[in-house]
């Protein structure tokens, strides 16, 4: 799939199969948020990951009702924004960077038949606090966003909307070599958190 592709054909998924998300899937998805832009490459963001079916109950019940589908899901992902990172000047683009970076999971798990949904947390400060009091977040680190993933469950939802279909999309360039945004330290994996700060 080219990335035309994925981007028009990405839709939000719901319903998830009871089938766990490789190690090798969980890495390319995190570093594909890793590989995405941020205001003067400050990264200021971070990742809260698990597995855990009872956090990510948790992690649910703090964004409220419409976080539901994340119980049902294979892996959460909690998207963070990190003020000590952030760019001083302007330090509010930690908002901007962290969207991207959740763009980039999303599309990354589209590209890997990996199925996602995006469920806001900033700038409801309900679910901000109760996602900073679940995981004793440092007031430092700000709760941008939650994704769910999982391998969708195409029976369940069959009643969603269709994707999008990809006849208008100009054709893509001819491929010489692939670019490549995943210079040497691009990926950090301190900036990732599993089950909790």
């Amino acid at each position: 799939m080219d990335a035309l592709e994925n981007i028009m054909t990405r839709r939000s998924v719901r319903h998830f199969l009871d089938k766990p998300i490789p190690d090798e899937a969980v890495e390319t998805i995190l570093r594909a948020g890793m590989a995405g832009p941020s205001c003067v490459n400050a990264r200021d963001w971070s990742f809260l990951v698990t597995r855990d079916p009872v956090i990510m109950n948790q992690m649910a019940d703090a964004n409220g009702r419409p976080a539901d589908p994340l119980k049902r899901a294979a892996l959460g992902i909690l998207v963070l924004g990190d003020l000590e990172r952030a760019f001083k000047p302007a330090p509010d683009y930690w908002v901007i960077d962290g969207a991207i970076a959740a763009q980039n999971m999303i599309l990354a798990a589209h590209a890997l038949g990996i199925g996602s949904v995006w469920l806001g947390t900033w700038p409801q400060m309900d679910r901000v606090n109760r996602q900073r009091e679940a995981f004793c977040l440092p007031d430092t680190v700000i709760p941008h966003s939650v994704i769910a993933f999982g391998y969708p469950d195409t029976g369940a939802e069959k009643n969603s909307p269709a994707p999008p279909k990809p006849d208008d999309i100009p054709a893509a360039p001819p491929k010489d070599t692939p670019p490549q945004n995943m210079e040497k330290g691009a990926f950090e994996p301190g900036r990732i958190h599993v089950d909790r700060w």
